[in-house]
């Protein structure tokens, strides 16, 4: 499967959990006008990739009569004006979060913002009257996390996390057959991640490869890897540790310089267009 089609699997799955939430836990969303006309009312913020490609265009496309877009947010203007145009919505766009929530009053805030900055959303959203569907992961600390349970429990709102991963028709197969017992009784699973260095490099071009930001790669990509086996499995871990090391990039790589687009080392490098 290419990246194109994973990406397109990803978002019909997305814009389906979106429209037709999890039946074993109803998301129940607020009145609204629009909500009476059949289309639930959606705000976006953070306007990278992810949220105008899988969040914006592909759902607004599969799913246009049950969507409607009141509200784009980011603190970047430029990149907020560029995502209203490849969207082709109406929407107003706005810098201030605060302002575009309580302006535009959406049923479901959708967060793809820095992971460091989720919880700040979310919980904010969610004493405004808003659900909320975020990007993996939730948060990037326990403290955090739990600060989101608390609002979850005070304003009866709900947090989805999404994990796209899940909905590559390969991995769904999977699931499909450790639930009809095809292979017997699970003993024992050893499951390895490997990245290389042109998925890999992406991390250590962005906001991604400082811990404060993301909570480490351990965090950030790994939490698919736990999803992925806890769903698969249908059980959630006794304990967790890690163990890591920083081989190829950074302080240990063969080279190191402020960033790739100055890099004096660019024609020694292999990862250079990946």
């Amino acid at each position: 499967m290419n990246r194109r089609n994973f990406l397109t699997a990803s978002t019909l799955a997305a814009g389906s959990l979106l429209v037709n939430p999890n039946p074993i836990r109803s998301m129940e969303m607020p009145e609204s006008p629009s909500r009476k006309t059949g289309k639930m009312k959606v705000a976006l913020i953070g306007t990278g990739s992810r949220g105008v490609g899988m969040w914006g265009i592909d759902i607004l496309k599969n799913y246009p009569d049950q969507i409607e877009y009141v509200g784009l947010c980011d603190s970047n203007e430029g990149r907020l004006n560029t995502a209203k145009q490849m969207m082709k919505v109406s929407c107003p766009v706005f810098t201030g979060f605060e302002q575009m929530m309580k302006e535009t009053k959406p049923d479901v805030l959708i967060v793809c913002t820095p992971d460091q900055t989720h919880h700040d959303f979310i919980i904010r959203a969610m004493e405004l009257g808003a659900d909320v569907i975020t990007e993996k992961p939730m948060t990037i600390d326990e403290k955090k996390i739990q600060a989101i349970i608390d609002a979850e429990k005070r304003t009866g709102r709900k947090c989805r996390v999404t994990f796209n991963y899940r909905y590559s028709p390969h991995r769904q197969k999977m699931w499909e057959l450790l639930q009809a017992n095809e292979i017997g009784e699970l003993t024992s699973i050893d499951f390895h991640w490997y990245l290389d260095t042109s998925h890999g490099s992406d991390y250590f071009r962005r906001w991604h490869r400082l811990i404060e930001n993301s909570g480490s790669l351990w965090l950030h990509k790994a939490t698919h890897h736990f999803d992925l086996l806890n769903w698969w499995i249908g059980s959630d871990p006794e304990s967790v540790y890690a163990l890591g090391e920083l081989n190829f990039y950074g302080k240990n790589g063969k080279f190191r310089a402020e960033n790739c687009r100055s890099c004096p080392y660019t024609k020694q490098c292999t990862t250079i267009g990946m």
